[in-house]
């Protein structure tokens, strides 16, 4: 049982070295299957890499599930039109503050109003309490309204105690008006928070907290709209003179004529705008117009889908809400009409998506902002992961983006995936063409190299090979069995046993007394020079049946053993479907399955097959054919005619073809894939006429039956 343990990236954690013989191994599957390496790369890239210890490297969909886990986490977490309970909250906190005044006021009036005193007294804690009212938070109206009361009660005739009360009555009347009119006001607040602020932006707050409150409110609208152009500005723009504001307008202006101008084919001249503008943008300025209208795009993105993320109401109550907020009418303009260029040059599809949010955690407008420009880097990131996945570069990944969202583990993992690539190629296993990768004959041969030691690991496990008889003769390699020495015999000498036939004729004793009778020599097996032409069938059953890729690491890996231990022999390998045609070696690991044309023209290949043997005069000529079925397709007249199922005339034509084969010496061994009684039929006239033998197999063992074969009928008897 294996036994995994999981904990949490650290950076203490060991990666291990990855080999490009490892990375070829996780590739030559698909290379075989499908025939296209850069198809077989992306895969590698999706997939990662599986490691000889069973281990697997995370790959580009590992990445890719993290990044949909974290977006479904965020859409589960928060509520979305919770930022109208804040605002409305802190609305309500506001009025209430108001209210509490203006009843605290009226109290006091009317207590002023039932007690005596000194006029002087009483004028002085009048003014206490219109400095309590804050200077200049009374209307117009209401201040006059207040002085015209004042000036009535000083001028009315009688004792001075008359006077302060009569100046008490006209002042706690007039209050009472204030209060009752701000009051109403207040009552008569429309319902909805984008209707309530709008109406308390003229409204003269009697408590200075409220007041202080509600500007905070409204500097924070105005931020949320600033940085849906212009990120982090909001700061400058705040604390800007009036000389500096009109400064800024300037620039939103030039920016509308630079778009104009792309509009009308024009080349804005970029360098001079920020030359004059520059410091507005901070310390990380844009280097280009496009990069300037990439900054702005994300952050009206991330407003946009905050708009489009919620229910049609509270849109429309945010838009209402986020309105004229910016404080001057003009800048105001020209924004807009900046938000209608980009739309227009550069249309935001992909930055514009609706988030269903389904938690109940509360945020606010700017935690909400923030959480746009999360799941907005979500969105990108994920466009970049799939384009990769699909032929683009994973240079085109933001790697900082990607750590910041999902930690230094994913970086890891992205670097590690960066580097199959230079580690094939540093290997001299692959290397560019054009804007993709092609083998290299290194890497082709290293491929052939790994099939055919992954067929000798299955003899050894199955001890396959029964049909496999060594017969002796002479001349050729030496074997661990001697024999007495002939004349003609190679003088392979063996000393321990000469010596020894000599002891025991003459017995123990020095000198050792030699004959010709006592010379031992090596038995020897004599290697045939062997020309061999691979048929391998290209038509769609054998992928269909799972053959195709068996047969093709069975051709690389007798292209490779020829190559590496046999190099007297020489091999050809056709391929043939509907038409047959010569495959050069390194073009094994591209080679597909027919899948636009049918049928299965054996005729077309022995032909071939023929003319390529008639190379080679001595030694043994032999072809191995692989196929999973019977033959469905002729050559006449240069053309090939499908029949299924197959016609005599292509039975015909084909079996003319072994009967010349066998004229010529040649051997056909033949490979199916299938047992059908029609199939069994035909490869055994084959048998009958060329005196070749049939193996029936699986793909599983194909490469062992076709190897082990190969290797035995190396070795031949000579008669001396």
């Amino acid at each position: 049982m294996t036994l995994y343990r999981y904990s949490m990236w650290d950076g203490t954690q060991e990666v291990p070295d990855l080999s490009a013989d490892d990375i070829l191994d996780n590739i030559t599957d698909d290379l075989m299957n499908f025939g296209d390496l850069q198809h077989a790369l992306r895969n590698l890239m999706q997939r990662g890499v599986r490691m000889p210890s069973g281990d697997r490297t995370q790959g580009l969909r590992d990445l890719l599930q993290r990044l949909r886990q974290q977006r479904r986490q965020q859409l589960d977490r928060f509520d979305l039109s919770s930022i109208f309970d804040d605002i409305r909250r802190k609305l309500d906190e506001i009025l209430e503050l108001e209210r509490a005044t203006i009843d605290r006021r009226l109290q006091e009036v009317e207590g002023q109003s039932g007690q005596g005193g000194d006029p002087q007294a009483g004028r002085q804690q009048a003014a206490e309490r219109s400095e309590m009212g804050a200077p200049g938070q009374e209307s117009r109206g209401e201040r006059a309204e207040r002085g015209a009361g004042e000036r009535g009660a000083e001028q009315q005739g009688g004792s001075p105690g008359g006077q302060q009360a009569g100046q008490q009555s006209e002042f706690a009347e007039m209050l009472r008006n204030i209060a009752r009119r701000k009051r109403e006001f207040l009552e008569n607040l429309p319902p909805d928070v984008a209707g309530q602020v709008r109406q308390l932006q003229n409204y003269e707050f009697m408590d200075p907290e409220a007041q202080a409150k509600f500007n905070e409110l409204l500097e924070s609208l105005r931020k949320a709209m600033l940085e849906t152009f212009f990120k982090d500005m909001y700061q400058q723009i705040a604390n800007m003179t009036p000389e500096e504001l009109a400064r800024l307008k300037q620039m939103v202006k030039d920016l509308n004529q630079m778009l104009r101008d792309r509009l009308e084919g024009k080349q804005p001249d970029f360098e001079q705008f920020m030359q004059q503008y520059g410091d507005l943008f901070g310390n990380n300025p844009p280097q280009s117009l496009e990069e300037l209208v990439a900054q702005m795009q994300h952050s009206i993105g991330q407003m946009q889908s905050l708009l489009d993320s919620l229910p049609p109401d509270l849109r429309q109550q945010l838009q209402d809400l986020l309105a004229d907020k910016i404080g001057d009418p003009e800048l105001q303009q020209e924004l807009s009409e900046l938000a209608q260029n980009l739309e227009y040059l550069y249309p935001m599809r992909d930055l514009r998506n609706q988030y269903p949010f389904r938690g109940d955690e509360e945020l606010d407008l700017e935690a909400a902002m923030r959480l746009m420009g999360h799941m907005q880097a979500i969105d990108e990131l994920e466009r970049q992961i799939e384009r990769t996945q699909y032929g683009g570069d994973i240079e085109d990944i933001d790697a900082d983006k990607l750590e910041e969202i999902l930690g230094p583990e994913a970086r890891e993992t992205l670097e590690q995936l960066r580097r199959f690539l230079e580690i094939l190629e540093e290997a001299g296993y692959i290397r560019r063409k054009g804007q993709g990768w092609e083998l290299t004959p290194r890497g082709t041969r290293k491929i052939g190299q790994r099939a055919l030691a992954e067929i000798y690991e299955k003899l050894r496990k199955d001890s396959f090979g029964k049909h496999r008889v060594h017969q002796t003769g002479r001349g050729g390699e030496r074997t661990d069995t001697t024999k007495p020495y002939e004349f003609g015999d190679p003088f392979y000498l063996d000393i321990q046993k000469t010596i020894m036939n000599s002891m025991y004729r003459e017995g123990p004793g020095v000198p050792a007394r030699l004959r010709p009778d006592d010379f031992e020599v090596a038995r020897t097996e004599f290697l045939t020079q062997t020309a061999t032409v691979i048929m391998l069938d290209l038509s769609w059953s054998m992928a269909l049946r799972g053959s195709f890729q068996a047969a093709k690491k069975v051709a690389l890996a007798l292209n490779n053993l020829i190559s590496s231990q046999f190099q007297r022999d020489s091999l050809y390998i056709i391929g043939f479907s509907a038409y047959a045609r010569e495959l050069k070696p390194e073009e094994l690991p591209y080679v597909r399955w027919d899948e636009s044309v049918l049928g299965t023209n054996m005729h077309h290949a022995l032909i071939i097959a023929q003319k390529l043997l008639a190379k080679h005069t001595g030694g043994t000529r032999q072809i191995i054919m692989i196929s999973d079925g019977e033959p469905t397709a002729h050559l006449e007249r240069g053309r090939s005619y499908f029949a299924y199922p197959p016609s005599p005339i292509t039975i015909r034509e084909t079996l003319k073809e072994v009967k010349r084969c066998t004229q010529k010496g040649i051997i056909i061994n033949t490979f199916m894939l299938d047992r059908s009684y029609y199939l069994k039929e035909f490869v055994n006239q084959v048998a009958k006429i060329n005196k070749g033998r049939v193996f029936y197999t699986t793909p599983d063992r194909l490469g062992e039956y076709v190897l082990v074969d190969y290797v035995a009928q190396k070795r031949k008897q000579i008669k001396g």
